[in-house]
C-alpha cells in the first residue's frame, strides 16, 4: 500500500512580490506588473508513488524543487494543481524551528508539537524523557526557544518529530546545522523508523547519506523528476552530471585526441568484472579503468599510467603498467587496451576522478595526459558486510580497506 501518492504536483511562484502600504502602492504595482511574466514554476508535474516503510532520498541542485516538494506533501504550501495524498500522521522537519513557538520553553513546545500531530497528552508525556535524552538539551529544557541557537533548535526539533510516531517522517537539509556526533544519531534513527515500517524522505546534499541510509532517490531537476530508482544508480547519475564528466570517454580522430607523434588516447572507461560499463560501483566489488590507445611510433617502451583523486583533490594513488610484460621492450604500432583492477573494499565511498597518462621514462617523456578523464561513484550501503557493517555513521578516510582481524580472549591466571 501507498504512504504517500503524488500526481501532476505543480507549483508557481510570483515573483517580485511587495507588500504595500497604502492603496496608492497597491494600484501602482498591479499596473507596473501588468502584462509581465513574473511566475516561476518552482515543480512541473512531478508524479511518483512511496510505499509505506519505504526510504526516499530527494536529491537535486539548488533551487531545484526538493524544499517545494517537501512544503507542498506536509500542507505547508498548497500546490497551483495536481494532488498529494498522505496515508498516516506526518512528522515534518523543513527548517530549524518549524512548528516552534519563541516564547515557549522547549518542555511547552514539545507537547505543543505534539498536540500539532494530533497525539494526547499522555503520549507526548511516556514518550517525553526519550525525546530529551536523545535531544542532550535537558539543561536547556525550561528555556524560551528564543533563546536556542540553530543547533540547538534543530537537536529539539528532530528529537519531537522523530520521536512523536509519526507513519510518515519528512526531513530536509536541516540535519547539516548539527555537529557530526548528532548527525550520526540522526540518521541511524531515520534508519531504525524505516526498519520499523515508517516512511522516511529525505532532502540531502550529502549524497554518502543518501546511499546509507534510503535504498531509492529522486533527482529533481529544475521542478521534475530528473531519474527515481534504485539510490546508488540516481546519485552516480548526479554525481556525474554535476562534475561535468561521465564514466566513457572516446575521442575519434587523432587530431582532437590527446597525444603526440608517438601515441594518442582513443578512449577510457570505468567497467566491472563482466567488462560492462558502469558509473558506480559497491564498495566490495573489483572495478576496472580500460584505457584505448594508438601507438604510432614504435621505438617507444610506453608505460600507461591512472591517477586515482577524490572529490577535494586528494590524490588517493596512482598506478603504473610495470608488470604486465611490456616495461623492457617497445610496442609495435597498433592499438593497445590496458586495464588496471582495483579490488573490492579498497576505496572509500564517493566520487573518483581518473586521470589518464602514458610516459616513458627514459628519458621521461609523457605522450599524453588527460586530467579527470572519467569518474566513477563508490556506493557503500547497510546490506552487507562491507568495512561498514551496520553503522551508519560517517566513516572518514580517503580508502576503507577490508582488513584481517584477529581477536581471542586471553587466559585469566
Amino acid at each position: 500500500m501507498f504512504a504517500i501518492t503524488a500526481k501532476e504536483l505543480t507549483k508557481r511562484y510570483r515573483l517580485g512580490g511587495v507588500r504595500h502600504n497604502s492603496l496608492r502602492d497597491a494600484l501602482a504595482g498591479l499596473i507596473g506588473r501588468a502584462g509581465r511574466g513574473d511566475e516561476m514554476t518552482a515543480l512541473d508535474g512531478v508524479s511518483f508513488d512511496v510505499d509505506e516503510g519505504e526510504r526516499v532520498g530527494i536529491i537535486g541542485r539548488n533551487g531545484a524543487g526538493k524544499s517545494t516538494l517537501l512544503k507542498v506533501l506536509s500542507r505547508i504550501t498548497r500546490p497551483s494543481s495536481g494532488t498529494a495524498e498522505i496515508r498516516g500522521r506526518v512528522g515534518s522537519l523543513l527548517e530549524v524551528g518549524t512548528g516552534f513557538h519563541n516564547e515557549l520553553s522547549g518542555r511547552e513546545n514539545i507537547f505543543l508539537n505534539g498536540a500539532i500531530l494530533g497525539m494526547k497528552r499522555a503520549e507526548i508525556a511516556a514518550k517525553f524523557d526519550e525525546i530529551v535524552a536523545f535531544s542532550e538539551m535537558e539543561r536547556f529544557l525550561d528555556t524560551p526557544v528564543k533563546h536556542y541557537s540553530s543547533g540547538m533548535y534543530m537537536r529539539l526539533a528532530f528529537a519531537v518529530a522523530a520521536h512523536l510516531d509519526p507513519e510518515v517522517l519528512i526531513v530536509d537539509e536541516v540535519l547539516a546545522v548539527g555537529d557530526i556526533s548528532f548527525q550520526r544519531k540522526c540518521l541511524a534513527k531515520m534508519r531504525s523508523a524505516g526498519e520499523s515500517g515508517r516512511t522516511v524522505l529525505f532532502v540531502s546534499h550529502d549524497m554518502s547519506a543518501i546511499t546509507r541510509l534510503c535504498e531509492r532517490a529522486i533527482w529533481i531537476k529544475d521542478g521534475r523528476i530528473a531519474s527515481d530508482g534504485r539510490a546508488e544508480e540516481v546519485v552516480a547519475a548526479y554525481l556525474h552530471e554535476q562534475s561535468e564528466t561521465g564514466s566513457e570517454r572516446t575521442w575519434a580522430n587523432r587530431e582532437d585526441a590527446p597525444g603526440n607523434d608517438a601515441a594518442w588516447l582513443r578512449g577510457v572507461r570505468i567497467i566491472d568484472d563482466k567488462h560492462r560499463n558502469i558509473s558506480s560501483s559497491d564498495i566490495r566489488k573489483p572495478v576496472g579503468v580500460e584505457m584505448t590507445y594508438e601507438v604510432t611510433t614504435p621505438d617507444k617502451i610506453l608505460v600507461p599510467n591512472f591517477h586515482f583523486y577524490n572529490d577535494q583533490g586528494v590524490c588517493l594513488f596512482i598506478s603504473h603498467d610495470w608488470y604486465s610484460g611490456w616495461r623492457d621492450r617497445p610496442r609495435p604500432l597498433g592499438t593497445y587496451k590496458s586495464i588496471a583492477w582495483i579490488p573490492g573494499d579498497v576505496l572509500a565511498e564517493g566520487t573518483v576522478f581518473v586521470t589518464v597518462a602514458l610516459s616513458t621514462y627514459e628519458p621521461l617523456i609523457v605522450h599524453f595526459v588527460e586530467r579527470d578523464a572519467v569518474t566513477f561513484t563508490v556506493t557503500d550501503t547497510l546490506d552487507g558486510n562491507s568495512v561498514r557493517g551496520d553503522y551508519a555513521g560517517v566513516l572518514p578516510g580517503v580508502v576503507r580497506p577490508k582488513l584481517d582481524w584477529e581477536t581471542e580472549a586471553v587466559p585469566t591466571a
